[in-house]
């Protein structure tokens, strides 16, 4: 019984780390190149059954664990603004900024602005790096992004988007404001691929399916409650199998 017990534990924590992921991503569905979490789950260890089973060669399992694995990183809808410092990526890939902290970081987030040292940062105050300095007396309506990355003001070059990619960009660490570090899992940045664009006045929406978020959230809801009521079950079973004890 109390294998039982700790077999519903493992599943109810399981399906509350799925219910935490959905609610993130719903909290995300209007976040500009937010990508979707992706959680599955696998079995726990198998036990023999020994005495409360009929056969020694029978199994008991005790549970399942989530496991998250990574991002959904396919192309989110592009939304146009008609704003100059807004770009979308379109394609595989990342822009290369440099976090507060001196990080290096990516970012599909292309809702850029002018700072106040003339600087292009993203929303989160993110700086392009290499850095992208606007001169005085240029507005934002002077400027424009190629398609290949390069930004320009009045006819003059002011430097260029980095775009990269990486080679599993679902194992990427997430640091929050939209902005992600790579680590031994997803490789180091290197040049994205030629089919990689950015466009100008547009901005990439979350991918995030609210429709399957929902259908999600039912499910891990209706299963998180089943398995409490296996678990209130078993706690009344142990309650009588006390009171005839006594």
């Amino acid at each position: 019984m109390l294998e039982g017990l700790r077999t519903a534990a493992a599943g109810m924590k399981a399906q509350q780390f799925k219910l935490d992921a959905v609610s993130n991503d719903l909290a995300n569905a209007n976040t500009t190149g937010y990508k979707r979490l992706r959680v599955g789950f696998s079995d726990l260890l198998y036990e023999q059954g020994g005495r409360p089973t009929i056969s020694n060669e029978a199994q008991l399992g005790t549970g399942s664990r989530a496991v998250q694995g990574g991002r959904t990183f396919e192309q989110g809808n592009l939304t146009r603004t008609d704003k100059p410092t807004d770009v979308a990526l379109q394609g595989p890939g990342f822009m290369k900024v440099k976090l507060a902290d001196g990080r290096d970081a990516l970012t599909r987030d292309g809702n850029f602005h002018i700072d106040s040292s003339r600087r292009l940062v993203t929303s989160f105050g993110g700086m392009l790096n290499p850095s992208i300095t606007v001169p005085e007396g240029t507005t934002e309506s002077d400027i424009s992004i190629a398609r290949d990355g390069t930004v320009a003001a009045k006819g003059q070059a002011l430097g260029r988007i980095q775009l990269v990619n990486v080679r599993s960009p679902q194992n990427l660490e997430s640091v929050g404001d939209n902005a992600f570090t790579t680590n031994a899992r997803s490789g180091n940045a290197v040049a994205a691929p030629a089919t990689t664009t950015l466009e100008q006045g547009t901005l990439e929406a979350s991918n995030t399916d609210m429709a399957q978020a929902m259908t999600d959230m039912i499910e891990a809801q209706r299963t998180y409650q089943l398995t409490s009521k296996a678990i209130q079950t078993a706690d009344q079973m142990m309650e009588i199998a006390n009171g005839v004890k006594r």
